[in-house]
């Protein structure tokens, strides 16, 4: 009598529709490797992996090192106008301070300036979700529901633009780079264009479509900390101007430490400086308008060159030294206990 329970189909008998393909797939017949981990194959991967992070740290390291940078800070020596900005009612008076220093060596190649700030957090979640991306694209949204509140509108209900915290915040002292020459002041010719992330300048960046920025922005206000509206940041280059100005789109990409800096110049590579930044005395006269005394921050200029790695922070080559150490450390552990091992073995066998 045939078991109608069974699941194996009897000779002569069509297969139920469940059952799989008689394939090698499905039937799981397919062939399979499965690596052998000898002694030999282990110990090799821990060493040339160990050498291969070590030499590549190294390499890191040493072209870090390699990099000539000169840091000034400005917060004590600039602190009349510091004082002037504690107060937010001063915000349309100008102040200007100058920092004196010298370059004892030639920085040759490519020079950048940048802008530190410490003590800073950018990192706070109010404040980094406190934008409207909307906005920045050039749409005509409703910023009433973004998540910029509460620099959204004023009281009379006139809308900011750019809205939101990071905004508002934004870095606005203006620096500038002088070369004294034999009793003479040469400004050093400074880019402020191309500074900024070719994704962010062409895709995530718009100004709202208009004849011109003055009517494109007309109906809106400047953030309360902004000494100028939005479509005036760069009054000489329109294309540098409104929602896709670099030092805008520079800042409003946040940082993840309290500590850190943005590039904010790059020197144009002609007369005395074609080739860098001679050896001498230099000067930078800074319009003061970032205030930071209440929240204990310090400010920073930076004059730095690059190489072929990025720029002078050595965490890279220390994570792969400190990586290419611990797998060589690894290897040795490895190889101490098969000896052993293979030793009381061979003890044990005679």
């Amino acid at each position: 009598m045939k078991n109608k329970m069974s699941f194996h189909p009897q000779e002569g008998e069509a297969c139920p529709s469940r059952c799989p393909d008689n394939s090698a797939f499905k039937q799981q017949r397919l062939p399979a490797w499965k690596p052998q981990l000898t002694i030999t194959a282990v110990l090799s991967t821990f060493f040339l992996t160990g050498m291969f992070c070590l030499s590549v740290g190294v390499c890191l390291i040493l072209s870090a090192n390699s990099i000539k940078e000169i840091q000034i800070d400005y917060s004590d020596k600039c602190s009349d106008c510091s004082k002037l900005r504690e107060n937010s009612s001063n915000w349309n008076k100008e102040c200007h301070c100058s920092v004196n220093f010298t370059l004892k060596e030639d920085i040759l190649g490519d020079v950048f300036m940048y802008y530190g700030l410490q003590n800073f957090y950018q990192n706070h979640r109010r404040y980094v979700i406190s934008r409207s991306d909307a906005q920045l694209l050039g749409r005509n949204v409703n910023i009433g529901n973004s998540y910029c509140a509460p620099f959204t509108t004023y009281q009379n209900g006139t809308p900011m633009a750019p809205c939101g915290a990071i905004a508002n915040s934004m870095f606005n002292d203006t620096v500038d780079l002088f070369y004294n020459l034999n009793s003479s002041v040469i400004q050093v010719p400074l880019l402020k264009t191309g500074n900024s992330w070719w994704t962010d300048k062409n895709v995530k960046f718009r100004n709202p479509k208009s004849y011109n920025l003055s009517s494109a922005f007309a109906g809106t206000s400047r953030p309360p900390y902004w000494q100028k509206p939005v479509y005036l940041l760069d009054e000489e280059d329109e294309r540098n101007n409104g929602y896709v100005n670099d030092d805008f789109i520079i800042w409003m990409r946040v940082s993840a430490f309290a500590t850190f800096r943005n590039l904010y110049r790059r020197v144009r590579r002609i007369r005395q400086f074609a080739d860098g930044l001679p050896a001498g005395n230099y000067s930078f006269h800074i319009s003061y308008n970032f205030p930071v005394t209440k929240f204990k921050a310090r400010k920073h200029v930076i004059l730095s060159t690059v190489v072929w790695s990025g720029g002078s922070n050595p965490f890279l080559g220390i994570a792969y030294v400190v990586s290419g150490a611990a797998a060589t450390l690894a290897g040795f552990i490895i190889t101490a206990i098969h000896l052993k091992l293979r030793k009381r073995k061979t003890y044990f066998q005679k």
